[in-house]
């Protein structure tokens, strides 16, 4: 069955209903987790032994929709477990096409996806993001700035565009808005420089 392919074909499927309008990506992994319970489905296929103790902490994280730290030595399946949360997303979300910030439809958040909700209407174009492509992660090394995870001003893109540093187009993406509607994973988090730990402390 093809998918829409514009905000106004969106709006004639279950994407416009107002439980899925609002649903935060804790409740889709938890909605989607619920029902391989339900269906007796591996929860992390390949990972062997910690299905009595790692495994069910996980299942009540994620069914309590918190989020995660892993603790553990090196060769214990971390990794490869956060990896393996991305099963928990939908296999496909809608998402404003050409936004850097995997735009909702209905909710843009960044520049472009609202100009181009106020200028097509239901014409904007939507794509459909796999459980792949909500899926980023990121290792901690003394040299990571607040800029590769966050974002910061392009001082190039806006002399070229003759904008303000104070306007939104100028800002360049880190990873973290670039994985917006998906799942963030930071490997050695205490590897990072105390400074980045706080800024990082004070994203909403």
């Amino acid at each position: 069955m093809a998918r829409p392919s514009t905000l106004g074909a969106l709006k004639q499927t279950v994407w416009a209903s107002p439980e899925r309008r609002r649903r935060t990506v804790h409740d889709e992994m938890r909605a989607n987790l619920r029902a391989r319970l339900a269906a007796g489905q591996p929860i992390f296929p390949g990972i062997v032994g910690y299905e009595d103790t790692v495994v069910p902490q996980i299942v009540n994280a994620v069914l309590s929709r918190h989020h995660l730290i892993l603790l553990g030595l090196r060769g214990q399946a971390k990794t490869r477990i956060l990896r393996s949360l991305s099963r928990f997303l939908d296999e496909r979300l809608p998402a404003i096409e050409g936004t850097e910030t995997n735009d909702d439809p209905y909710r843009p958040v960044s520049r472009r996806g609202r100009d181009l909700v106020a200028k097509l209407g239901d014409a904007t174009p939507v794509t459909w993001l796999s459980r792949e492509d909500r899926y980023k992660e990121k290792l901690a090394t003394p040299d990571v700035t607040i800029a590769d995870l966050i974002g910061d001003i392009d001082p190039i893109k806006a002399a070229a565009m003759r904008l303000s540093y104070a306007d939104e187009e100028v800002i360049h993406y880190g990873i973290i808005p670039r994985t917006n509607r998906g799942i963030f994973a930071i490997n050695e988090l205490p590897d990072l420089p105390p400074r980045i730990q706080v800024g990082l402390g004070m994203m909403p």
